[in-house]
């Protein structure tokens, strides 16, 4: 990785080498000065795609964690300083904003740099800008003068784009950028990257797709078995012994013969241990000594696998020399755990000198925070376990801690981070070693298996380049583990970019200020989203040509020389449409007749079942008509044959009649087989004598209503009159005339198809128009006064807080008592089970709580007439808290007994400082302008306030 990039030894090159090299500086004289400042020859997809952008093209670099392709980013900000332009750097978290800041802030100085992510704003009109995508977003749409001068975007992370939630923010910016703008996009790579590519060269002109798949530095694949660490493929595939696994590696011959040992000693029980106690207890003890997690367990007959503990899989790393390691865990509340469990079992990583330098970096860094906060804010603990090597890193930490956590993680002093899998988006904390613990995750709604795409995101941040020669990817070992469905995992590079993108209602009076109706809905049948849309109606409309190509070959061959044969088949057709329509109704009818007699039965009445296995007497016990069953009546009968069964509609085709009744005790339970055989008996002697009702069929020939009979015998007539119904070849010509017709279907249900996929961006744009239209936000093309109040919200409950607005549901509440009302808009609860009904502040906050939820019902309502869904329900799970924080109560006395952690705490304070704010602009110049400000400034304090440049 020595020497320096387009720079060749005088003395060693050729005379035709030295020109080649002097030709290549000339052809591209800024990379060749950018090239110099690094001493390491740049890989050739970053030569390439710099000198792409130095030529003026767009250039998407797909390429893995850790390949150095922010290099390109770097190179275009380098080019648009030495041009005398502006360059945009976004990314789509605010903490890879912060870090990215600081790094440009070094090499440039803080002068030339700024930083904007809504909560920050640092030298907005310096020459280079660090933003989050939303910010971009708004700009364009405001028509800030900041992009004046612009000539390059950087798009860290442009795969967020598939992100459901905020995905559409980055298609909104790829479309609306000027022309002159030239974009640099930066992915993971992914399996579609040459689509995504095709699709910015149709919005953004000409653009290079430039795919790496090799990664920097060789990852190896193991699994920790016990206490062994296995490689996960054979040693003898050759790729995946250098590092590089190709799909269809063979796996390792000792993990196969695990797995088969593992699956063998679940099917043998050991059946000396009691019930609830087997394989258990030695293994178990010294999981909890060890430090729990998947604790350490003996069971079966010995020949399961033993799953070490968090604390012994640190303890084999460290041995290994494979620290520093991100431990990946499915859980927030797993990650603290696992730093506890570690620090339980005595874990000590680094030495006197690193604890000194942790402590004191610590403790500067968050000298600010406020000292009585420190407690429930957990520092003492975070501090212990750092100056150990050990902390967590998830979404509920105070954003602080976060970035003490990367800053000592860069350093190298901190050895092992546990993280929740939002870590492997974008933020810079590359590792020796990456671990998953388990091979499934929490989507929000069930335990679902990870995807290759998500496993490779995960296992991408192994080896450090410049640092390492090789990085480790460990899964442990679970119970039931398949090691070839691992290895396809490894081996399969497939993570499609979806487009997430949808317009919304902010994005609809936006773009109709700008543009109009009809040009906004032409610019949104450009994203990428109806651009995958149009692909995958290319291969519908392909088929669909052939079946109509079939159609007219099928029709050539039905024709007859006596007339259209074609009209022909079509009443033959239409009067089997028709017999088969009377039937399906008076089967129909039968089904009702048969329910209605269900519904007449008494428990003890004795009936005969017409059909299905239990056919014959039988005596109800239960009618079971009361059920809230689709299915119908389903009656709890006993039969002669001693059977106690909940019959189905399905046994009766026909009605049934009480025959006679039988004595049912009140204590009969169908389960005691001395009751069923007593009551059984007495049902025979009651029917022996009886004559069984005569059967009515339920099919055979079943009558037909007049009006239908009178249609058929109308159609005949007019088939006993067409000139074809004498042809000789009459039945060779019908049989081409089905297959005509059969495929006449198949070929409307790809019309349908084709018709769903085609403008489907549009048509759904037309839908949020007739929305914002009838609530007046919208009059034709222009944008009314609640349109451009509308225009400031971005909230994903936008429209909500625009229509609370206009019917002054805040107008009259105190500065807290609009950020508790407010918070409902921000707030949503992390699990759909946390019901526990929560406390609301008085003082009208409550009434303006209660009419939020009714407007969202009203505006609920209205959507589903027009196919829409996308306000959520009001949550207000944090209106307590929000309204005593403002108001100046401490964090200890509103976290310390809630289930809300401080690093939830402050995000949600985030984002409602940010609703607050646009809601002071969207207010006007009304009196609830100053509310909105005076209660950004209630909340703008403490531990809020510290937050600064940490998220």
């Amino acid at each position: 990785m020595s020497g320096r990039n387009d720079s060749l030894d005088p003395d060693v090159a050729s005379p035709a080498e030295r020109y080649a090299a002097s030709r290549a500086r000339q052809a591209h004289p800024v990379f060749a000065g950018f090239a110099s400042l690094y001493d390491f020859t740049l890989d050739d997809f970053q030569v390439r795609a710099c000198k792409d952008i130095e030529d003026g093209r767009g250039v998407l670099v797909a390429a893995p964690t850790g390949s150095g392709k922010t290099i390109v980013g770097e190179y275009a900000i380098h080019l648009a300083l030495e041009t005398g332009r502006k360059a945009f750097y976004t990314t789509p978290i605010k903490a890879l904003s912060n870090q990215k800041y600081a790094d440009l802030v070094d090499r440039y100085g803080a002068d030339q740099v700024g930083l904007l992510t809504g909560d920050n704003s640092v030298n907005g009109e310096a020459p280079i800008v660090v933003m989050t995508t939303e910010v971009l977003r708004n700009m364009l749409y405001a028509g800030s003068r900041t992009l004046l001068g612009l000539g390059f975007v950087v798009m860290d992370e442009v795969h967020y784009l598939a992100d459901r939630a905020r995905g559409a923010v980055w298609e909104e910016v790829i479309i609306h950028l000027p022309e002159s703008v030239t974009l640099v996009s930066l992915s993971a790579t992914v399996s579609n990257a040459e689509e995504f590519g095709e699709w910015l060269e149709t919005v953004r002109g000409e653009t290079t797709t430039i795919v790496e798949e090799r990664r920097p530095v060789p990852l190896y694949q193991h699994v920790m078995v016990g206490r062994r660490l296995l490689d996960l493929f054979a040693s003898s595939d050759v790729d995946a012994a250098a590092g590089f696994v190709k799909e269809g590696a063979p796996v390792n011959d000792e993990l196969m013969k695990i797995a088969r040992d593992d699956w063998a000693a679940t099917r043998i029980r050991d059946r000396r241990a009691p019930k609830g106690q087997r394989g258990s207890q030695k293994g178990n003890q010294r999981g909890a000594q060890r430090g729990g997690g998947p604790g350490g367990k003996q069971v079966g007959n010995g020949r399961r696998v033993w799953i070490p503990g968090r604390a012994d899989v640190i303890e084999r790393l460290d041995h290994e020399k494979l620290l520093p390691a991100i431990v990946f865990i499915s859980s927030r509340a797993a990650c603290d755990a696992a730093v506890t469990q570690c620090l339980n079992a005595g874990i000590r990583l680094t030495t006197a000198q690193e604890r000194d330098e942790i402590r004191g970096f610590v403790e500067s860094a968050c000298r600010d925070l406020p000292p009585d906060d420190l407690h429930v804010l957990g520092y003492h603990d975070f501090l212990d376990a750092l100056t150990r090597g050990l902390a967590a890193h998830h979404a509920g930490m105070l954003p602080a801690f976060k970035q003490v956590v990367e800053e000592l993680y860069l350093r190298g002093l901190c050895k092992v981070v546990f993280a929740t899998e939002t870590l492997a988006l974008g933020i810079n904390m590359p590792a020796r070693t990456v671990v998953i613990e388990k091979l499934s995750k929490w989507n929000g709604e069930t335990h679902a298996d990870i995807t290759p795409g998500e496993y490779t995101q995960l296992t991408g941040r192994a080896g450090r380049r410049g640092l390492d020669v090789e990085g480790h990817g460990v899964v442990l070992w679970q119970p039931g583990m398949n090691p070839r469905e691992l290895a396809g995992l490894a081996s399969t590079r497939t993570y499609p970019l979806r487009s997430s993108f949808r317009p919304s209602y902010n994005m609809a009076v936006n773009l109709v200020h700008q543009f109009g109706r009809s040009r906004s809905r032409e610019l949104l049948e450009q994203s990428f989203a109806q651009f995958q849309a149009d692909k995958a109606v290319v291969g519908l409309a392909r088929q669909l040509t052939k079946s109509d190509d079939a159609l007219a070959g099928y029709a050539e061959a039905a024709q007859c020389h006596l007339g259209d044969f074609m009209e022909y088949a079509g009443i033959r057709r239409r009067i089997s449409e028709v017999e088969k329509s009377a039937s399906r109704a008076r089967r129909t009818d039968r089904r009702d007749e048969a329910a209605a007699s269900l519904k007449a039965l008494k428990p003890g009445d004795v009936i005969m079942v017409p059909a299905g296995k239990f056919s014959g007497y039988a005596v109800v016990i239960d009618p079971g008509w009361s059920e809230p069953d689709d299915g119908g009546p389903r009656p709890y009968v006993v039969t002669a044959e001693r059977q106690a069964r909940r019959l189905a509609m399905m046994d009766f085709p026909t009605p049934v009649t009480a025959i006679t009744r039988l004595k049912v005790p009140k204590s009969f339970n169908g389960r005691n087989p001395q009751m069923r055989r007593d009551l059984a008996s007495a049902l025979r002697d009651r029917t022996h004598s009886l004559t069984p009702p005569p059967t009515r069929s339920a099919g055979g020939t079943v009558g037909l209503s007049s009006q239908a009979e009178e249609e058929i015998a109308a159609l005949r007539e007019q088939q006993r009159a067409h000139p074809c119904h004498g042809c000789t070849d009459r039945e060779d010509h019908a049989r081409w005339s089905e297959r005509y017709f059969k495929l006449d279907r198949d070929a409307a249900t790809l019309r349908r198809r084709i018709e769903q996929r085609t403008n489907t961006v549009a048509r759904q744009f037309d839908r949020v128009c007739d929305v914002l239209t009838s609530l007046e936000y919208l009059d034709g093309d222009e944008v009314t006064e609640r349109g451009k109040r509308l225009m400031r919200l971005y909230s994903d409950v936008d429209l909500l807080a625009a229509e609370a607005l206009r019917h002054g549901l805040w107008d009259d509440l105190s500065p807290a008592g609009l950020a508790s009302a407010l918070s409902a808009l921000v707030y949503e609860a992390r699990r759909a089970d946390d019901v526990r009904a929560p406390r609301v502040p008085g003082n009208g906050v409550k009434q303006a709580l209660d009419q939020t939820q009714r407007l969202w019902a009203d505006l609920d309502s209205l959507e589903r007439e027009h196919h829409l869904d996308f306000l959520r329900s009001p949550d207000v799970g944090m209106s307590w808290i929000a309204y005593r924080w403002a108001e100046g109560d401490d964090l200890d006395d509103l976290i310390g007994d809630s289930d809300m952690s401080a690093g939830d705490f402050v995000r949600r304070m985030k984002q409602l400082l940010d609703l607050a704010g646009q809601v002071a602009d969207a207010a006007g110049d009304t009196p609830l302008r100053a509310t909105a400000r005076d209660a950004v400034r209630a909340m703008r304090r403490g531990v809020v306030a510290y937050s600064g440049l940490a998220e």
